[in-house]
């Protein structure tokens, strides 16, 4: 080897591994290998163990998002339409609830979020003013991503508490037949009937959602 090429390889490895030092700070110490017993020299083939993140603290993420309470039922109509046997989970409260059963006889609107999803974040506010207003119907966010974390820590973040859960194995979406898109927001009908916001819209204000909603239920249903 030259002595060009060995100043070369040289500086190669030096910016190399200060490329190296420089990255792991930014990394959590959950990033970091364990330093276990299988890391030494007389094993040599055995890959780094990584160790887990550790688990979010869904209680302390709840309490921070002080979530409305999930839908419940509310008189005697039995459940119909697409909705019918969906149960999905609660994302502010321990336990799962029955779509169908819970929404039975009255309006609503359902929300497909996610909290990777910038529109998502944008429109939030938008629906919660909406769901805060004299007349509205209940408004429901369904969180798709599977992040039931990201999506407390979002709600909190935005300051936006009306009730979500959360579809981890796209029972609720299935049922709707949802396009892979994000948001999405349907209007449920008191007979059961499922409608999509179409074409698919990210609302900017609460007269947005007003208007949506008004559209395929009528002024007289929206109250």
């Amino acid at each position: 080897m030259t002595r060009n090429r060995l100043r070369v390889a040289l500086l190669v490895t030096v910016l190399a591994a200060a490329a190296a030092v420089a990255l792991w700070p930014s990394m959590g110490p959950s990033m970091w290998p364990s330093m276990g017993p299988s890391m030494g020299p007389s094993d040599p083939g055995t890959p780094p163990v990584v160790a887990a993140p550790p688990a979010p603290d869904m209680d302390a993420l709840r309490a921070r998002a002080a979530l409305a309470p999930c839908p419940e039922p509310v008189g005697d109509a039995a459940p119909a339409g697409p909705l019918a046997g969906v149960t999905v989970p609660c994302l502010g409260a321990p336990g799962s609830v029955d779509l169908g059963t819970a929404l039975a006889g009255r309006p609503a609107l359902l929300n497909l979020w996610g909290p990777l999803c910038g529109p998502c974040r944008e429109e939030m506010p938008a629906l919660a003013g909406y769901a805060a207003s004299p007349g509205a119907i209940p408004v429901i966010g369904v969180e798709v991503q599977r992040l039931p974390a990201g999506g407390l820590d979002l709600l909190a973040a935005l300051d936006v508490h009306y009730p979500s859960v959360s579809d981890p194995d796209g029972a609720l979406r299935r049922a709707l037949g949802s396009p892979p898109v994000l948001p999405l927001t349907y209007v449920v009908a008191p007979d059961g009937r499922v409608m999509q916001v179409n074409p698919p819209e990210v609302f900017r204000d609460p007269a947005g959602v007003r208007a949506a909603v008004e559209r395929y239920l009528g002024h007289r249903a929206v109250g």
